[in-house]
């Protein structure tokens, strides 16, 4: 009897080694799990910025465009009216010639 109350604390003090060995380790797999996870997305939001990056190049472009367009059209509307403008003045001397 001695020697099975003897054993008993020490087979006690392998089961919690056990028992802790086995929490090490699945903390272990939990904290490698969570950087794997956390790698992932910090991938896919890095690519995700990347795609937004260009897209904002790309609608910066169409937009300097867009403006060089309005400015020459704008430009064309001026040059439109003083066309008018030398039309009227060419029926004047027309008339004045012709009188």
């Amino acid at each position: 009897m001695v020697e099975s109350y003897a054993k008993q604390p020490s087979l006690d003090s392998n089961i919690r080694i056990r028992d802790l060995e086995e929490r090490d380790r699945l903390l272990r797999d939990r904290v490698l799990l969570l950087g794997q996870s956390l790698i992932e997305e910090r991938d896919k939001s890095f690519k995700e910025i990347q795609e937004i990056k260009s897209s904002l190049i790309v609608l910066r472009e169409e937009t300097n465009r867009l403006k060089e367009l309005m400015q020459r059209m704008a430009e064309q509307i001026t040059q439109m009216a003083r066309k008018e403008e030398l039309i009227i003045l060419q029926r004047q001397f027309d008339l004045f010639r012709k009188s």
